[in-house]
């Protein structure tokens, strides 16, 4: 039995300190912009069983309850809240954010992988291409061409440009907004990308602000969804938690010192 409670409270111990190190993440990315906080996931380990439910104890009755000792728990995975952050004015026109849900789309090289992101802060290549802050380009690609003035992005993703010696603005691409239908099963890659799994279901590209996907801000950036608060009560939560298990430690190591004393 001591044994056993000692591995059951080093499982306690792993799940904690793994749990903290969600939640330091969290913290470390507050001011990352369309970042989404993780939330630890657990599960109970299997049980042993003692004695069934339903097993006979005499010939004529039988157990109401059965005995089971659990072995401990674990960190099943970490589920990625997609709750919408703050939207902050920056007053850069390159600066996209998505007001509800969806993600833009960026080819990766080499090998042009799309990921996905909702890090909108967004600038040109030499070349006049749209592109992320790493200099990936925005598919499907936008290119703005010399000398153009005022380029505006609609809430549907329009992107229009005034050319030198028109007075109109002239449409010179189309933002495209994917969604998906489980957004939470898309793995993260760091760099704030994320890439499609067998999870989170095929990309389905479309325009912003139709069938659920959000509508596109121009020269705001979304914030991230972390809360200083919640993290913190979480984290001292943890830090309780990872207390209550290393006195299991000691204690049952105390046990087992007795015992050994006494024999």
């Amino acid at each position: 039995m001591p044994t056993s409670a000692l591995h059951v409270a080093r499982t306690g111990l792993e799940a904690q300190d793994a749990r903290m190190r969600v939640i330091a993440n969290n913290l470390a990315n507050i001011s990352t912009a369309g970042f989404k906080r993780d939330r630890a996931d657990f599960a109970t380990l299997a049980y042993q069983e003692q004695r069934v439910a339903g097993q006979q104890s005499t010939n004529q009755t039988a157990y109401a309850i059965g005995l089971n000792l659990g072995t401990g728990v674990q960190v099943i995975g970490t589920t990625r809240i997609e709750s919408q952050g703050t939207l902050n004015q920056t007053g850069n026109a390159l600066d996209l954010a998505l007001d509800g849900d969806g993600y833009f789309q960026v080819e990766l090289p080499p090998g042009g992988q799309i990921a996905f992101t909702r890090a909108g802060n967004f600038t040109l290549s030499p070349q006049g291409n749209l592109v992320t802050s790493q200099g990936y380009s925005v598919t499907p690609p936008i290119s703005v061409p010399a000398g153009s003035q005022n380029v505006t992005v609609a809430p549907d993703g329009t992107v229009s440009a005034t050319q030198p010696g028109q007075a109109a603005p002239v449409q010179i691409g189309q933002l495209q907004v994917v969604s998906f239908v489980n957004p939470a099963g898309l793995r993260s890659i760091g760099d704030n990308f994320l890439v499609e799994t067998a999870a989170s279901g095929v990309a389905e590209p479309g325009q912003a602000g139709q069938q659920g996907r959000g509508q596109v801000r121009q020269g705001m950036l979304e914030g991230s969804n972390v809360s200083v608060v919640e993290e913190l009560v979480d984290m001292i939560e943890a830090q309780r938690a990872y207390e209550i298990n290393s006195k299991m430690v000691s204690a049952v190591d105390e046990m087992l010192r007795n015992a050994n004393q006494t024999l």
